[in-house]
């Protein structure tokens, strides 16, 4: 799922000037990453890719059935942190923030925090 538009929206909304703004997810099953927004098909293919990566059922042994999900997450991290200048994320042409759910629907929640400076 795309955040980037509420991500900016925070930035905005709160007048954070200048600093570091960290994305986090505090789930063991979702991720936080970055990848290129302006072409759909990226988000197939990566997708298409990390579920051959890691298969939804491939033996694994955790008891909750959901390893794969663990696993996928260790790829894209739970956070990551951006550079906030003049009020704007700074990010490249095309870039765009991806929350992952690996585990779900499930109600989740992302956690903004900012440092000044």
């Amino acid at each position: 799922m795309d955040i980037t538009g509420k991500v900016n929206a925070y930035v905005k909304e709160n007048g954070l000037t200048d600093g570091l703004l960290t994305v986090y997810v505090p789930h063991t099953t979702a991720g936080v990453t970055i990848n290129e927004n302006a072409d759909p098909s990226v988000k197939s293919d990566f997708l298409n890719t990390i579920n051959q990566l890691i298969p939804a059922n491939a033996g694994y042994t955790h008891m909750e059935g959901n390893a794969d999900s663990h696993l996928k997450t260790i790829l894209t991290s739970p956070s990551q942190t951006f550079i906030v200048e003049d009020s704007r994320l700074v990010l490249g042409t095309w870039q765009g923030i991806y929350f992952c759910e690996y585990d779900g629907p499930r109600s989740r929640r992302v956690w903004l925090k900012f440092i000044e400076g």
